[in-house]
């Protein structure tokens, strides 16, 4: 089959299972969508508002379906645009694959019109990127980028393709996917060593993150958990991973984690650490960081073992395979002294949760999580609500929980909703603040278009929120640009959209309006007011340790 280049990328994207796209168009990537508009039946684009908003698509439906996510987009401040949700890609793992067009390869270098060079820009925050100068290069880039982008440790991949290179024509042979590298497993004695320290804990704990969503390892990781009676944690990636009502979990763990979680993981002996990082929002002060306890440390990337806190035994490997292994090796065990202890900080906790009446933040998401059903994918923006979702949302179903946590993306939870749509199929919840919202509100115009089902639930305190209580604590309460003072009447904003809207003040008129906004096909704005003055709680003080945590004010 001899045909261009432009057709010899869709045609791959749809030989690699590809559904769907999300892309903006420009002058350096016509060729590819004149291809797209003759294979519209075959595969389909979503027209996002931004290239920023596409990029975050592609992520959500990825994040959702455990597939590889595609963003398309022009070459200049088209692929510039992409960089934020590129980034945000890289930090969270997450399969991506950005193809940019860009000039003719004669004008490379040459400061054309809209030309950067995007494989420079983007060189630290990909897996891997690829500049394609011949057209016969083309489907077996696409096929690599692919299985790169998702074996081992999954990570976004760009492709820089010049026009000329669109437009020039070759052979193309149909493959299908490339299979992915076997990964390195763990030694028979590094796996016996990590037995031996497990078989010798008192107060073993369990922590996950977002290495086991993406790998599917939660029946293993459970199975070792029941085997030696050990509560189980998690990183904010690593929520929906397993029911949040498993009788051995104890939620996220961190600087606003839960507190049965946060104290289990301070007090172990020996912490089993699978497919996670220890950044700084996990450990607080390093140094204070689980003193006593021993890590066994399991991830697929060799580079995260030891890299922020020492493991007394780094396992590199599939985490799936390395927890059959592993679980083989380790002693069945009841840890009852343990468990006593541990249902202690889950006492404590009940103390400290906010019971209060009203449209509190707490009240606010218990009411959401009445109209969520077993498939229902929640995204969320970056703030306070974030943390408030984290905290309070319960997911039967792994891959329902989509959040920024590596970059922290305010702006990203629009964009990642409109992806988990697609990627789900049903009616997806968007959870974001009114500073978050303000950042991408723009993609309300390609929900609308495309009748993206999308309930979206702002918490509203006119301010942003945790800048401002970091202001408040930390800050001699200098409300330094915090205070929004925006006259944005969202309700009236969804109208103006085509969207329905309402702004609510109780839990009973947020109860309503949930119902009314599932019941609808479209997308559906829910404005929440809430006090300016409302805190997530626990909170570990930045430099601080466990023993610092905050619980009340």
């Amino acid at each position: 089959m001899y045909i261009n280049g432009a057709d010899i990328i869709v045609k791959t994207l749809i030989e690699l299972g590809c559904d769907a796209v999300f892309g903006y168009p420009g002058g350096q990537i016509l060729q590819v969508y004149e291809s797209l508009y003759n294979h519209q039946n075959e595969i389909n684009h979503v027209l996002t508002a931004h290239e920023q908003g596409a990029a975050h698509a592609a992520d959500g439906y990825a994040r959702t379906t455990g597939k590889v996510g595609v963003v398309i987009s022009t070459s200049g401040p088209g692929a510039t645009n992409l960089v934020t949700g590129i980034a945000n890609a890289y930090l969270d793992s997450i399969p991506l694959v950005a193809i940019c067009g860009n000039v003719p390869t004669d004008q490379i270098g040459s400061d054309s019109f809209q030309e950067i060079n995007i494989t420079g820009v983007t060189l630290p925050i990909t897996k891997h990127n690829y500049f394609v100068n011949r057209v016969d290069q083309l489907a077996d880039v696409i096929r690599e980028a692919f299985m790169l982008a998702r074996s081992g440790r999954p990570g976004p991949i760009l492709i820089d393709v010049p026009k000329d290179v669109q437009t020039a024509k070759c052979e193309y042979v149909p493959k299908g996917p490339l299979a992915a590298a076997v990964p390195v497993m763990p030694s028979r004695e590094e796996l016996q060593h990590a037995a031996r320290l497990i078989n010798e804990a008192k107060r073993p704990y369990v922590y996950f993150g977002g290495g086991v969503v993406s790998c599917g390892a939660q029946e293993k990781m459970l199975a070792l958990a029941e085997r030696i009676d050990a509560p189980v944690g998690c990183s904010l990636m690593g929520l929906s991973g397993i029911p949040t009502d498993h009788p051995r979990f104890l939620g996220m763990q961190g600087m606003h984690g839960h507190y049965a979680s946060s104290m289990a993981m301070h007090k172990a002996d020996v912490i089993v650490a699978l497919g996670v990082r220890f950044n700084d929002r996990v450990t607080g002060n390093r140094s204070k960081f689980a003193k006593n306890a021993k890590i066994i440390h399991v991830d697929i990337d060799e580079a995260e073992l030891s890299k922020t806190v020492n493991a007394a035994c780094g396992l590199r490997g599939d985490v799936v395979k390395t927890l059959e292994l592993l679980t083989e090796l380790v002693d069945e065990a009841k840890k009852p002294q343990w468990q006593a202890e541990v249902d202690g900080y889950r006492r404590e906790e009940n103390e400290y949760l906010d019971n209060r009446s009203g449209l509190t933040p707490r009240n606010l998401v218990l009411t959401v999580n009445k109209h969520l059903g077993p498939n229902t994918a929640v995204c969320t923006d970056v703030g306070q609500h974030q943390m408030w979702s984290a905290q309070n949302l319960k997911f039967s179903t792994p891959r329902r929980f989509v959040s920024s946590g590596g970059l922290g993306t305010m702006g990203f939870g629009f964009g990642a909703a409109i992806g988990a749509a697609y990627g789900t199929g049903e009616r997806t919840v968007l959870i974001t603040g009114d500073g978050s919202f303000g950042m991408s509100l723009n993609e309300l115009a390609t929900a609308v278009t495309y009748n993206v089902p999308i309930v979206i639930v702002i918490v509203n305190n006119g301010v942003l929120g945790m800048v401002r209580q970091w202001q408040t604590l930390f800050y001699n309460k200098h409300y330094s640009n915090t205070v929004l003072e925006r006259k944005t009447d969202f309700a009236a904003f969804a109208r103006s959209f085509g969207a329905n809207g309402e702004a609510v003040s109780s839990v009973s008129e947020l109860d309503a309006a949930l119902g009314r906004a599932f019941a609808g096909d479209g997308p559906y704005i829910i404005d929440c007011k809430i006090d300016k003055d409302e805190f997530v709680l626990p909170m570990l003080p930045p430099g601080g340790c466990m023993d610092d945590i905050i619980v009340k004010l």
